[in-house]
């Protein structure tokens, strides 16, 4: 058997430094590159310890756990007893997860012979099993495990900060309540340019069974303006509160969305509640989050109390109407 200790050493030094990286991504902390490659070289030569016969006490778990140690003291210094566990933590989660990875894949791909050819019994009747995973594997493996670790670990933190700015939504009108969540657009700010109400979007599809059949799976083909021309003269319920609020849209082009005058808002946000009246419900034909985490998106004016004077202003307003 040939074994090339700089091979080993080479891609000890390589798994070393990127898990040490993935450790500083995870606990948000910048660290010096210089420090990665000596903590990774310190991980590294400890590996090839191993091959020297005379060093096979230090093969121990209070040395392992000591190295370990080391290392993270190396790489992220001893700021302060919480930031280092922080780091010890993550260092570890790592570890268990690229393992628990490469082994999960292996078996994965392995024959039901290798299995059998790998099992082991014992005098006392039990079984085990020996465990044989080529270097080549692992070192081609590692990467994508690690990868797809860092993608999950990013997109729940996508989603913890967007429900944030997430919050319960629910408009009424005309003795109908519908109630979604709805997303926080703190750069939002379409309004009505008469009024000067804001216009909180929402997918059309909650509110299908209240408005014209005709409208259904047409409003992001036909133009807002002759739909409205199409309910001219029909029976439609809600034909005093339609609105068209005009717009630019990315491409910069001028169009109109359709829009419902409710008779109240509420939205709960952050433990915080906010009721207002003078609002319009714009109308999107699409869906806004794929995966319907949001169905609404709140204008920010929503989300600050209304005064007395914004709540007469809308008492004449009605009044005029």
């Amino acid at each position: 058997m040939v074994v090339y200790i700089d091979l080993i050493f080479a891609a000890n030094l390589l798994i070393d430094g990127v898990l040490l990286w993935l450790t500083s991504w995870l606990v948000k902390q910048k660290v010096a590159w210089w420090r990665l490659a000596l903590s990774a070289l310190t991980g590294a030569l400890y590996v090839v310890m191993m091959f020297v016969p005379e060093l096979s006490f230090m093969y121990t778990f209070l040395i392992k756990f000591g190295l370990s140690v080391l290392m993270l003291w190396i790489a992220f210094g001893f700021r302060s007893l919480q930031s280092y566990l922080r780091a010890f933590g993550a260092f570890y989660m790592i570890n268990f997860a690229a393992a628990g990875g490469i082994i999960g894949a292996h078996y994965l791909l392995q024959s039901s012979g290798d299995i059998w050819n790998g099992m082991i019994f014992t005098s006392s009747g039990g079984q085990a099993h020996r465990l044989k995973i080529g270097f080549w594997f692992v070192l081609a493996l590692l990467p994508l495990v690690l990868l797809l670790f860092r993608r999950m670990v990013a997109s729940r933190r996508h989603r913890e900060q967007l429900d944030t700015y997430i919050g319960e939504v629910t408009v009424e009108i005309d003795g109908v309540s519908v109630t979604c969540p709805g997303l926080l657009d703190t750069g939002n700010r379409l309004s009505d340019p008469l009024t000067r109400m804001p216009v909180m979007v929402m997918e059309a599809s909650l509110w299908e069974n209240h408005l014209p059949a005709s409208w259904k799976g047409r409003l992001t083909q036909t133009a807002a303006d002759a739909l409205v021309l199409e309910t001219d003269g029909q029976s439609f319920a809600w034909q005093d509160r339609i609105r068209l609020v005009p717009y630019r849209g990315v491409n910069r082009a001028a169009s109109f969305m359709l829009a419902l005058k409710p008779d109240s808002v509420s939205i709960r946000l952050g433990g915080d509640t906010f009721c207002h009246t003078r609002v319009l419900i714009g109308l999107d034909g699409g869906t806004l989050a794929g995966d319907g985490a949001y169905r609404a998106v709140i204008h920010p004016d929503l989300t600050r109390r209304e005064s007395a004077a914004e709540a007469a202003a809308e008492k004449v307003e009605v009044s005029n109407i």
